[in-house]
């Protein structure tokens, strides 16, 4: 159905009408000294003079009336729609630090670093969150929201997409994204507020300790599923040939095993991106909260097209006016021309 926000708007309507009736009109000024006798019918000349009045009266009559349609916010309110009446307050903390760049990933066959193979899982992840509420954080030297809270899926992956690793340094403040998730979650009781923390390393950075951190979520209630990510053996080439290292010596799996169980989450170990995504297909396990249903109706504005055409209009009346007055001046100028002429034959 149509509607109007501001159905108000439309008081407005007969405005010109009091400020033409209250206004004291101009006293007419004499264009010429000398009238020329009239060479074509009375009856003509009142006709042209009657239409050049109605015409812009009437088209000034219809771009006012479409202005103010316009202003008065048109919009087409569609079919109800349903909302998932379950969800989450869930929160994505991703870790930016420089060890992230490590190649030790298989993605689709080819050698990929930590973080481009996290984007590709949690991507995933993202878009099955229907009726979730999903936030952002990503965090190195400290931890900082890059998308709040919100339903909007899309815009949360295409943040994520942008992340760079070294964006905000190179260290990891583990304690900072926490103690930054919990504060930033709703004051909502009936919430299920969650935390999902992937990190490669240990906290080597940030205000606030670990330990503080999994304080303030535990009474907070807020849940903390926190995910190891990277590859036990990795082989590197050198001057005395290959030898297998371990790239995830620095990360902390006692600390990150501790936060998670303290807080009612538990602790994964990604090694690859087989595991990662199994990681997070047990995520989409978590009990939802139970809420009331609810129903909206989808709202397309509709204002733009009594505006466009509006303009078009004006544009129409400045365009005529113009060529108006240029096929007068040059009317004018070939009746001095003839004037001219005359008084030369007079002459002779």
């Amino acid at each position: 159905m149509l509607e109007f926000s501001w159905w108000w708007v439309f008081f407005a309507l007969p405005l010109p009408i009091i400020v033409r009736l209250v206004v004291p009109k101009t006293a007419d000024t004499q264009l010429a000294a000398l009238r020329v006798p009239a060479l074509r019918p009375r009856e003509a000349v009142s006709d042209n003079v009657i239409a050049k009045r109605t015409l812009p009266m009437v088209l000034s009559a219809l771009i006012w009336l479409l202005l103010v349609t316009a202003a008065a916010r048109p919009q087409w309110l569609g079919e109800p729609i349903s909302i998932p009446n379950e969800g989450r307050e869930m929160m994505l903390a991703v870790d930016l630090s420089g060890s992230m760049k490590i190649d030790d990933m298989q993605l689709n066959g080819r050698q990929v670093n930590r973080l481009t193979m996290t984007k590709s899982v949690v991507y995933d992840f993202i878009q099955r969150r229907v009726g979730d509420r999903i936030g952002l954080i990503l965090f190195a030297d400290t931890a900082y929201v890059q998308a709040p809270l919100t339903y909007d899926r899309d815009t949360v992956s295409t943040l994520l997409s942008e992340a760079v690793i070294g964006l905000v340094g190179e260290q990891t403040a583990i304690g900072d994204a926490i103690g930054l998730a919990v504060k930033r979650f709703d004051e909502r009781e009936e919430s299920n507020n969650v935390l999902i923390l992937l990190t490669d390393g240990q906290n080597t950075a940030g205000n606030i300790t670990p330990e503080q951190a999994k304080e303030l979520a535990i009474n907070k209630g807020v849940k903390v599923y926190t995910i190891g990510v990277g590859a036990d053996k990795m082989l590197i080439q050198s001057f005395f040939g290959s030898r297998q290292i371990n790239p995830s010596q620095e990360l902390d799996e006692d600390m990150l095993t501790d936060i998670a169980t303290s807080t009612g989450g538990q602790y994964f170990r990604a090694r690859n991106a087989q595991e990662l995504q199994a990681i997070y297909q047990q995520l989409d396990e978590l009990e939802p909260i139970e809420g009331e249903a609810r129903k909206m109706r989808p709202l397309t504005a509709l204002f733009y097209y009594p505006l466009a055409l509006a303009l078009f209009l004006s544009l129409c009346w400045v365009v005529g006016a113009i060529a108006a007055s240029t096929f007068h001046a040059i009317n004018q100028k070939r009746g001095l021309r003839n004037d001219k002429s005359m008084d030369n034959e007079v002459t002779r």
